[in-house]
């Protein structure tokens, strides 16, 4: 979230099961994750998983599993006259399960398969979906490319009968270590699968992001995202909309993250993440 979401080119970090499963082979160690988010009003959301390899089976590959969860709070239930007649709630969840291991040397492929599930009131819908990605590392040229395509699948289920199209999402990142300075680039397009006037406009969803390792214990990290500043509100109620900024702490095998998104008018939002080694 600090670096815009500019992220599917990442490895090693337990969160890439959402962006790109090829990452999953890229962790050395068996790690458990969590992360929490307080959105807006009294929307919470965050995800839960565990990544290991399949040595025991024979296997040189990895897996992981995981939980994605948004919870929309509690909304008053009322009569056509607005009577208040109680209290209901909403959520959307999708359990995740991803297979990953190296195609070739320094390449990484990986696939994931979600089942999905949302419901408002006493209405309810399911979908399964796959994600696969590739990752290929560098690590002489100190630059890594991913690549990722979220979401194909269809409903199972539907709410009234009414049959929606699951958001497919295709994304392409690249990073870069600079020589010298500790700091890691990452910029990547997300979203390119959108319909829109005209080719070249499906690369105005881009996100930018820097990390600066401090020290061996201490991360800093800046992002943008460019969708979400030009989704957001008019451009004169924009502010610092699509920023977002935040630090990593590592004490031992314990990674703590924190991350804040700056929404515009909207507000600001708060992320924290933690994961350990197991």
């Amino acid at each position: 979230a600090a670096l815009g979401g500019a992220f599917v080119e990442m490895p090693e970090d337990p969160a890439g099961l959402f962006y790109n499963p090829s990452s999953v082979a890229t962790l050395a160690e068996s790690r458990i994750a969590a992360t929490y988010l307080k959105h807006a009003l009294d929307i919470n959301s965050g995800f839960l998983s565990y990544n290991s390899t399949l040595e025991g089976l024979g296997d040189n590959g990895s897996f992981a599993v995981g939980i994605n969860y948004i919870n929309y709070g509690s909304f008053d239930r009322a009569d056509r006259n607005g009577n208040i007649l109680g209290t209901f709630g909403g959520y959307d969840l999708a359990a995740v399960a991803a297979y990953s291991n190296m195609l070739d040397s320094n390449l990484y492929y990986g696939v994931a398969l979600n089942f999905i599930t949302n419901s408002l009131e006493s209405s309810s819908s399911s979908a399964v979906a796959l994600d696969a990605g590739l990752l290929y590392r560098m690590p002489e040229a100190r630059t890594n490319i991913g690549l990722s395509i979220l979401h194909v699948g269809s409903q199972l289920s539907t709410i009234g009968g009414v049959s929606e199209q699951l958001p497919l999402d295709i994304r392409v990142g690249l990073n870069h270590r600079l020589r010298g300075l500790p700091l890691l680039l990452n910029v990547s397009f997300h979203h390119l699968a959108d319909e829109t006037d005209t080719f070249w406009k499906k690369f105005e969803n881009f996100s930018l992001g820097g990390e600066l390792y401090i020290s061996s214990a201490l991360r800093i990290r800046l992002g943008y995202d460019n969708q979400r500043r030009a989704g957001l509100a008019p451009e004169s109620q924009k502010k610092l909309a699509g920023l977002s900024a935040g630090l990593g702490i590592i004490i031992k095998d314990i990674n703590i993250d924190y991350a804040m998104s700056s929404f515009g008018t909207v507000g600001t939002l708060h992320r924290f993440s933690v994961a350990a080694s197991l």
